[in-house]
């Protein structure tokens, strides 16, 4: 199976195994482009493990093992042949809390730009001011670009920190709980921000925000014991789901 010229990223019977547990069980997923998937359910139900998976994360975890296929474009990124600083340019990765790095705001977008290769000065502004833009936080740091980025609002750094992700030209964005961290002001920024990027990306959002994920998204995957419940257009699932677990969940009777 290969990820067609409609989707972004394609999942199939993928399962992650810490150690002799096994966390996520025979998950096949399709993310279309250009569309929000808010990945829903309870604490340590495999949400943010499967999200992980997506580009390779899981291999840093000590006695951690994936099986199945994920596909983007015509490769399967689990084949140990795969190029994983190359994987994760094509697939940025957005945390809870921000981690901007210790360096001026200028340097921590540029730093990606020039690990793959990038030198030319005004290739760089270029790069930062349109990826700041893209992140809504140009006219906030065009006057401050080489102060430090830790001098940032926690709002602004979680921007910043998607703005670092956009400049090295991702197809796709993982957000693992992006605004779970930031006031309601900065959280409604960060869904704007989810919204107007998804014109250009594919957006994978875990959260355990409902309300969020009925805000954002355009579809929803709901977890539930390291299993896939159900997945289905946002309205439909939040209003009409198909299964007792996940309107039990959606109603506030678990969870």
């Amino acid at each position: 199976m290969q990820a067609t010229q409609e989707l972004g990223l394609s999942a199939k019977d993928l399962s992650v195994y810490y150690g002799s547990k096994q966390a996520v069980r025979d998950i096949s997923l399709d993310f279309e482009k250009k569309q929000v998937t808010a990945l829903i359910g309870p604490s340590g139900c495999g949400k943010s493990t499967f999200l992980r998976s997506l580009n390779r994360m899981n291999d840093l975890i000590s006695g951690a093992r994936v099986t199945g296929e994920i596909w983007i474009e015509e490769d399967n990124i689990l084949d140990p042949k795969v190029d994983v600083v190359l994987l994760r340019q094509k697939i940025g990765m957005v945390w809870q809390r921000p981690n901007p790095f210790h360096k001026s705001i200028y340097e921590n977008i540029a730093f990606g730009p020039r690990y793959h290769g990038i030198k030319n000065k005004k290739q760089l502004d270029e790069i930062v001011e349109s990826s700041l833009r893209k992140a809504a936080l140009w006219e906030e740091t065009k006057d401050r670009l080489h102060q430090s980025a830790l001098a940032l609002s926690g709002g602004q750094q979680q921007r910043l920190c998607i703005a670092r992700s956009i400049a090295v030209k991702p197809q796709i964005i993982l957000m693992d709980e992006p605004a779970s961290a930031l006031d309601p002001v900065s959280t409604a920024k960060i869904e704007e921000l989810i919204t107007e990027l998804k014109q250009d990306y594919c957006i994978i959002i875990v959260t355990h925000n409902m309300q969020q994920a009925a805000r954002v998204s355009d579809k929803t995957a709901f977890f539930y014991m390291g299993d896939l419940i159900e997945h289905d257009h946002t309205q439909k699932l939040f209003t009409n789901p198909s299964q007792q677990q996940t309107d039990d969940y959606i109603s506030g009777r678990f969870g």
